[in-house]
Parts: structure tokens; sequence; C-alpha cells
């Protein structure tokens, strides 16, 4: 896109006050299609789910993660598909930056189940939508909500799906990866999931959590790590299984 060569010109360190209007309006274009693109997914999915036409409804899924990054004309790199046996359940946990991550992890494991912050299904249309892959809300601070939630991920993984969740339970505002919360460790153990760790890159400058608008000038990347076997880690203390899946997330990581 001739739009993002010019972006390109200017240094991603910074933002140029004489910049920041152009972002804007490339912001407020990007959303306007992202979410007509997904209120007519959504519809699609209603109709598909009511004909329980489950597999168009998994395509539908990629097909929007994947048109999301499309209609901002961004490419996602991965790199590390080989650590991902596509006949297997795992448990995903990624650093979380941005609202696209759960998109971007979608474009690699459309078939998926999160768990992530309950707010999230009240955003309308996006709401919906995760509501269909499954997504399992939890609200930090309220103790038997969160093992409640915890739980239906427990059986949702019994059930063959892949769970996928951020460890460190919200975005971060600075881009650093923060601390580990030990949600993560009882999925594992309970329903006796192997651990894949994924780095996900460049997308705390596309749209951090204190910032309006989309900066497209970085590259995304989605970086993939060997299995963390959980015959290895299931018998480790909280505080040591937290530590290896952290320095796996943190070690490929970019702060850009």
């Amino acid at each position: 896109m001739n739009f993002l060569r010019i972006l390109a010109m200017f240094p991603n360190s910074n933002t140029p006050n004489r910049l920041r209007p152009v972002l804007v309006f490339y912001t407020l274009v990007a959303y306007g299609l992202q979410y007509s693109f997904t209120a007519i997914l959504v519809t699609l999915g209603i109709v598909l789910s009511y004909l329980r036409l489950a597999l168009v409804v998994k395509i539908g899924q990629y097909v929007w993660a994947k048109g999301i990054f499309f209609l901002m004309g961004k490419r996602v790199r991965v790199i590390g598909w080989e650590h991902v046996d596509k006949t297997k359940k795992h448990l995903l946990i990624a650093n979380h930056t941005s609202i696209y991550d759960i998109p971007a992890i979608m474009t690699i494991v459309p078939r998926i189940a999160w768990i992530g912050r309950k707010y999230l299904v009240d955003i309308f249309g996006f709401g919906h939508l995760l509501k269909m892959t499954h997504y399992v809300p939890i609200e930090p601070g309220q103790p038997k909500q969160s093992r409640e939630s915890i739980s239906q991920a427990i059986e949702r993984a019994k059930d063959g799906l892949t769970i996928a969740i951020f460890p460190e339970g919200t975005r971060t505002i600075d881009g650093k990866i923060g601390s580990f919360k030990k949600g993560f460790i009882h999925i594992m153990r309970s329903a006796d999931m192997d651990v894949i760790p994924i780095t996900l890159n460049g997308f705390f400058s596309l749209k951090p959590k204190t910032r309006f608008f989309i900066d497209p000038r970085g590259k995304l990347e989605i970086v993939i790590h060997p299995v963390l076997k959980n015959v290895d880690l299931r018998e480790l203390p909280n505080e040591k299984v937290m530590e290896i899946a952290r320095d796996a997330v943190q070690k490929s990581y970019q702060y850009r």
C-alpha cells in the first residue's frame, strides 16, 4: 500500500506531531473497515450457528482474524511453525500487548478456546464473535468467579480444544512483559496439557492500551517456541513453572 510506504519514511521510535493527524485518519478508516467486516461475519456466524454448520463457523473465524490485518495493510510473520502439532491440544501462553493479540494468535490456531478479561465480551460485535470461539471470561479480583472460569476452561480442554491464555492477566501499559499469574498452571495440570509459549512482537507499537490511534509502521511477528512438556513441569513448584514460562516468552521479545 502506498499509504504505508509513506508512513514508513518516518522513524518508528516516536510520532511527530505533523504525522499524528495522518495516523488518526488512518485509524478511523481502519476501525470503520474492521467493525463493518466484523459485523458482517458475526451476522453470518449467527445464522450458520443456528444451522449447526460448525466447520463453516470455524473457517469464518480464521477468515476474520486474517481479514483484520489485511484491512490494515499488515502482514503477520510467523516463526516456529514446526513447534505446533495440529493433531494435539495444547495450552498456549503469550505476552499481552494489544487488542490485536487475539486475532493474531487466531491466524495460527483458529480452533481455540480463549480465557480473557470479561469486558471484551461487552464490545459490540467483537464480543459476540468471542462467544462463538468458546471464550471463557474471567474477572480479576473476584476469586470465586475466577475459579469457575478456570474450571470451565479445563472442561473445554478435556473436550479436545486448545486453550489460550495471557498469563499477565491484562495488557501491558509500558511495553514490558509483566509478572505471570498461576491460573494457567491449574489448567496445565488438571487437563494434562503441554504448554506452547508464544511471543508477540510489534503489537505494542501497533496499538497499545494507552493510545487511541493505530501506528502501522512497525513489523508484526509471532514467535512460536518449543513445547514445554507437561511431564517436565507438573511436579515443579508454581513459582518455578511461572519463571520457566515467562523466560520462554521473554527471550524473543522485542520491545518496539
